[in-house]
């Protein structure tokens, strides 16, 4: 697709979105002549994006004024006006959309989407779920607010909405978690199986999973059936919510609110993390971990404490110094502590 003319305006692009535009240059280099053909949507979007149902009147954005959608819609106008080429794209994802529980269900409706769970099949579901749940439209609000406030690498509110795997994986997840809750275990347990197969994240949609979260990456992330994670959590890529063995029952990670999980940190039994407490990458954690404490290791032992009230806001999640310093001390205490042996005793080398 291309411009007819440099003074061609965003207010036009549905216009000749639903026309189709091209242009064709004369062999006599007179001015180039445009030409309308049909725009292939059905190619180029697996669904279009008008096909969505109106917002229902007890929908956030028709509530009152929503501030993240706004944002989001200027961004992409803004982004449109950069890169034409992804013009149409945007349009379908974003703007021919009224609210962003709309826009939203339009992204992972596509993302998700396979030959037999079909596209339109996705969006009557995920709009159903997300026009009617107050919560979740509160969810999918604080978390691409977390993913803005927390990840450097997050341009934007669009951006986060359009590219960022760990923030679809989530709202996937709430989605199907509240499928779980009206006894349509079947089809969340689909829906689960698909997510974790496109996004590489593979949540229960049983667990229990608080907002403001932020799965950075996203990559590798387990959690487990009977797990609770509370609000203003930090998960980095590889972290894992488990169990032990074969029992049944409770027996996933309860981690708190505030906390932060560096990146391949494993947690497995019904323990306890603590509010506002902070896991070290790598760490494999087995058991209760107190309030506002610093953990590192393997198995991970507790070896400092934290200021911070919500670690998981301020994303400080560097315990090298810390880690190695008390390996160190136990390592000299544990050396002056030891007796002798039988050669050194016998005065041998």
């Amino acid at each position: 697709m291309a411009y007819a003319s440099d003074k061609l305006r965003w207010e036009s692009i549905p216009e000749m979105l639903s026309s189709g535009l091209s242009l064709k240059e004369r062999e006599d280099g007179e001015e180039a002549k445009v030409k309308y053909v049909e725009f292939p949507f059905e190619k180029v979007f697996p669904v279009y994006a008008m096909g969505f149902s109106k917002p229902d009147t007890d929908s956030v954005a028709n509530s009152g004024h929503d501030q993240i959608w706004d944002a989001v819609r200027e961004e992409a106008k803004l982004e449109a006006e950069k890169e034409p080429i992804l013009s149409s794209f945007l349009y379908a994802s974003i703007l021919a959309h009224d609210c962003l529980e709309q826009a939203l269900g339009f992204v992972l409706a596509n993302r998700l989407r396979n030959p037999t769970l079909l596209a339109t099949q996705l969006m009557d579901i995920f709009s159903d779920v997300m026009m009617h749940d107050k919560g979740i439209q509160r969810s999918i609000r604080l978390d691409v607010q977390a993913f803005i406030d927390r990840d450097p690498a997050c341009l934007s509110y669009s951006s986060a909405l359009l590219y960022l795997k760990g923030y679809h994986s989530l709202q996937s997840y709430r989605v199907a978690h509240a499928l779980w809750k009206q006894g349509r275990k079947v089809l969340a347990l689909a829906l689960q199986s698909r997510i974790s197969e496109v996004f590489g994240v593979d949540i229960h949609p049983a667990a229990k999973i608080g907002d403001g979260i932020l799965l950075d990456h996203g990559t590798g992330v387990v959690i487990g059936q009977t797990a609770v994670v509370g609000n203003r959590v930090s998960l980095m890529h590889g972290v894992t919510l488990g169990g032990t063995g074969k029992e049944i029952g409770d027996r996933h990670p309860k981690v708190g609110d505030g906390a932060l999980l560096g990146a391949c940190v494993t947690i497995l039994g019904n323990i306890n993390i603590g509010e506002g407490a902070m896991i070290a990458a790598g760490s494999l954690v087995l058991k209760h971990v107190p309030p506002h404490s610093m953990v590192a290791g393997t198995p991970a032992q507790v070896i400092g404490s934290i200021d911070e009230q919500d670690p998981s806001l301020t994303m400080n999640h560097d315990a090298t110094k810390e880690f190695f310093k008390h390996v160190a001390v136990n390592f000299r205490e544990g050396r002056s502590n030891k007796p002798l042996d039988k050669e050194n005793k016998d005065g041998g080398t």
